[in-house]
């Protein structure tokens, strides 16, 4: 009986997607693994993991008032989902890097050489936001809406509630300081020019503040912690892009002949 493939199908193709289909589970394998070992080192370590994420709130609160769980196992859930999220950022370089690992041989010489700096820098600028947030935006929020609240309302969050609270604002700020990367990459690789960003800037600004109003509570402290970060976080990018506009064509190709 012949062995010979069908028509069309090339088996070195074939056996090409399996090597990276395998490869892939491989470092996604590795990477889980990672945020495993991370949370079984922190796993005891969870109630005071969940102190410190709640201590801008508390610090605002009147003396002696406590969080509040409405569900039966809310106690337990949300300080574990908490330490699991804190593991992933920090086993993040490492994920980072195995995700690098996979699609390098892809790339040419100059891609590899502008992808390891864009990685590293979107993992500061994130981490950045996150820090502005908990540092900065926490308390003033917190503060505002403690200060808000009428004599006969007594301020006890629920736990679980408080954990999607932060986690949302820490996504929103972390998002939000990448926006000189992304302005960078849009002159990068010649979607934008320096002054299309430049012309861009009033839609920049409404656009800041819908996204403000989106992932911030209702109130125009916290629209303008983002907002205003938001549009000079833009400012930034503008300038950075004047240095690293889009690459001769010449120069691209060389280094794609390289690569």
């Amino acid at each position: 009986m012949s062995s010979t493939p069908p028509a069309g199908e090339d088996p070195g193709e074939e056996q090409s997607f399996l090597s990276h289909l395998i490869e892939l589970r491989q470092r996604l394998v590795r990477s889980a693994i990672a945020v495993v070992v991370v949370f079984l080192a922190l796993s005891p370590f969870m109630r005071d993991i969940f102190a410190i994420l709640s201590a801008p709130l508390m610090s605002v609160l009147p003396q002696g008032t406590k969080l509040i769980a409405t569900g039966v196992i809310t106690p337990f859930m949300v300080p574990l989902k908490l330490t699991l999220f804190v593991s992933f950022l920090i086993a993040l370089p490492y994920v980072l890097y195995q995700a690098w690992a996979f699609v390098a041989p892809g790339l040419y010489q100059h891609e590899k050489r502008l992808a390891a700096p864009i990685i590293a820098s979107s993992v500061a600028m994130f981490g950045l936001g996150m820090a502005y947030c908990y540092f900065v935006v926490f308390g003033l929020v917190f503060r505002f809406i403690a200060n808000f609240a009428p004599e006969s309302v007594n301020v006890a969050p629920d736990i679980d509630a408080y954990f999607s609270f932060v986690l949302g604002l820490f996504l929103a700020f972390g998002l939000t300081f990448e926006v000189p990367i992304v302005v960078v990459l849009l002159a990068r690789f010649g979607i934008a020019d320096v002054e299309r960003l430049k012309a861009a800037r009033p839609y920049v600004i409404v656009g800041a503040f819908i996204v403000a109003a989106i992932f911030t509570p209702p109130d125009v402290i916290s629209q303008l912690l983002l907002a205003v970060p938001l549009c000079l976080l833009y400012e930034v990018g503008i300038q950075l892009a004047r240095f690293v506009g889009k690459r001769p064509e010449a120069e691209t190709a060389g280094s794609a002949s390289g690569g």
